[in-house]
């Protein structure tokens, strides 16, 4: 709202399940739940503005203290010291081993490495010390990739001009879940795999003018899922199913609700100002993360739930 957008009815949607009532986030109750308990968010920017949400409407009843931070301030944890809560997010966008070559811009000098065999030990060698964990997967797998098997080349994703075999990125993403999902079910802490995230870019895509100029909600029936998050969101519940049997796992399945929320996003206010000078300028838009508050909010709502009745959902 600082950087200018003129509309607020996204603060105020919220959703509501067909058939059931979903109560909202009592942040005083949410806390007593965690008290001497942690909390980890692992994955990419998305579990970044997911952890934000939670901390926003956790510091209703008590602000977190910042107690870590690496050094590109992607990973960081808070400590909730009244409750002796630990909240962490962590920064893993591929869950596996990965050999990223980009700067902080996300320009890249050579294609990404990934170890298809290998899980990545930011948060796989502190898993131990959680009782609840959000992991999440997502659209770093769409960039160009190498992809390792024992340490030897098996193929690739989208690599014109490196004679290598295409294997897809369906292939590797469901690498990448099978083996975090089965080191999960190894461990005592409660696992939520949330699912894809849709972005609403219209008419491009951020690269290429794309915008997310709706003021309102989808209403029923008004947007499908797309071709690539459904493919995504199908080897997502297809690998949950294999590893469901496991009872610390759970499926946070917030895909078609978020679907809805056309609304919710910064757009080109990510920016400042961005028409101050020019209301024709044409700036980069941000249709895939969320306004807080917004719709990303819903997705505490059914943590807390998931977390406060836990045996009636798998």
């Amino acid at each position: 709202m600082r950087n200018g957008r003129p509309d607020s009815g996204y603060l105020y949607w919220r959703w509501k399940p067909s058939g059931c009532d979903l109560p909202k986030f009592n942040p005083r109750k949410f806390l007593k739940l965690m008290r001497n308990k942690s909390l980890a968010f692992i994955g990419d920017s998305i579990s970044r503005n997911h952890v934000q949400s939670l901390l926003c409407i956790l510091s209703q009843v008590e602000r977190a203290v910042e107690v870590y931070s690496d050094k590109e301030d992607k990973s960081k944890r808070w400590l909730f010291q009244s409750h002796n809560f630990t909240l962490s997010v962590i920064w893993a966008p591929f869950l596996i081993k990965a050999d990223i070559f980009e700067d902080n811009n996300g320009v890249s000098s050579k294609e990404t490495h990934l170890h298809l065999d290998k899980l990545d030990l930011k948060w796989a060698e502190q898993y131990d010390s959680f009782d609840y964990a959000v992991i999440a997967g997502g659209k770093w797998f769409l960039k160009t990739a190498v992809y390792l098997e024992n340490d030897e080349v098996a193929g690739c994703h989208y690599c014109p001009g490196l004679n290598l075999t295409e294997l897809g990125m369906d292939f590797a993403y469901r690498k990448a879940l099978s083996l975090a999902l089965d080191f999960a079910s190894k461990h005592r802490a409660v696992m939520f795999l949330r699912t894809t995230t849709p972005d609403h870019f219209e008419n491009g895509e951020w690269f290429s003018g794309g915008t997310c100029n709706r003021t309102v909600p989808f209403g029923e029936g008004e947007v499908d899922v797309g071709e690539l998050d459904r493919a995504m969101r199908g080897i997502e519940l297809e690998e949950f199913d294999k590893a469901a049997a496991d009872v610390g796992l759970k499926l946070l399945d917030t895909t078609r609700l978020s679907l809805l929320r056309p609304d919710g996003h910064p757009g080109a206010y990510m920016q400042f100002q961005p028409f101050a000078k020019d209301k024709d300028a044409k700036v980069q838009n941000d249709c895939l993360h969320w306004c807080l508050p917004g719709p990303i909010d819903s997705w505490n709502d059914l943590v807390m739930e998931m977390i406060s009745n836990g045996g009636l959902y798998r």
